[in-house]
């Protein structure tokens, strides 16, 4: 590590005024703090949302959820009120990583294998910021790339609840993210496929998947459709092709599930 200095602001007001120059915004910390460890980033102030109290908790909004920013994954996982977001929470790292890690972290970062996104995605959920409400179709803007414009934090995330929603997520071992996470919502309007863990441009939805399912939501209703391996994430865990093969099999167990 090296030196540098800390801010821990009460209010969002007071972390906007703070977030000047090259200080970045702390939230859980799990991705920032191996960064800063391994050098790869060194602003010379850090402000903590952790201590913001509007930024924290769980409420009804009729037929939608809100989640405070700074809420964690465990309050998240034990909440229960929209079931497919709290089993995603309920698996995401370790322990320590859910008491620790927040929604607004994960969703300002964008992993391009991270769970949230897929669920804020699939869900047509509502990033709400410090500025303005930014729809999760055009928050998503790449691997770790978002919409927010500097001095931005994610405040909360307003989920609507569909009918009925399942994310199912084949795990990377050695970090438990998703090698390829899938989460399906069905709605009046429809059915939303968002997709995790598998492209170079992120969290992104499978259309193809979307319009037979809002056909037929049945896992054989996939049966036709193939996913390109084109752009894939190739690494050591596993091939384009071989995630490619994983979007349509973690698809239809999530539709499976759901049902």
């Amino acid at each position: 590590m090296y030196a540098f200095d800390i801010e821990r602001p009460a209010t969002i007001d007071d972390a906007v005024a703070a977030l000047g120059g090259e200080a970045q915004a702390l939230s859980g910390g799990q991705t920032l703090i191996p960064t800063l460890k391994a050098r790869l980033a060194s602003p010379s102030k850090l402000v903590s949302l952790a201590g913001i109290s509007e930024m924290k908790g769980i409420r009804n909004e009729g037929d939608a959820l809100w989640i405070g920013g700074a809420t964690c994954h465990a309050d998240v996982a034990a909440d229960g009120s929209y079931k497919a977001l709290s089993e995603l929470a309920s698996h995401i790292g370790d322990p320590a990583v859910r008491n620790r890690g927040t929604i607004g972290g994960s969703i300002a970062n964008n992993d391009p294998a991270a769970c949230y996104p897929a669920a804020a995605l699939a869900s047509g959920a509502t990033i709400i910021t410090n500025r303005r409400e930014i729809a999760a179709d055009d928050y998503f803007q790449g691997m770790f790339e978002t919409a927010l414009d500097e001095g931005e934090i994610v405040t909360a995330v307003r989920f609507p609840i569909p009918e009925k929603a399942n994310y199912q997520k084949f795990i990377q071992p050695a970090s438990r993210f998703a090698l390829v996470g899938v989460f399906v919502a069905k709605t009046a309007q429809g059915v939303r496929v968002a997709v995790t863990g598998a492209s170079n441009e992120g969290v992104h939805r499978w259309t193809a998947a979307e319009e037979a399912l809002s056909a037929s939501f049945t896992a054989s209703a996939l049966d036709g459709l193939t996913v390109s391996a084109d752009n894939m994430i190739s690494d050591l865990h596993g091939s384009p092709d071989y995630r490619a093969h994983l979007v349509k099999v973690m698809t239809g167990r999530a539709v499976t599930a759901a049902s």
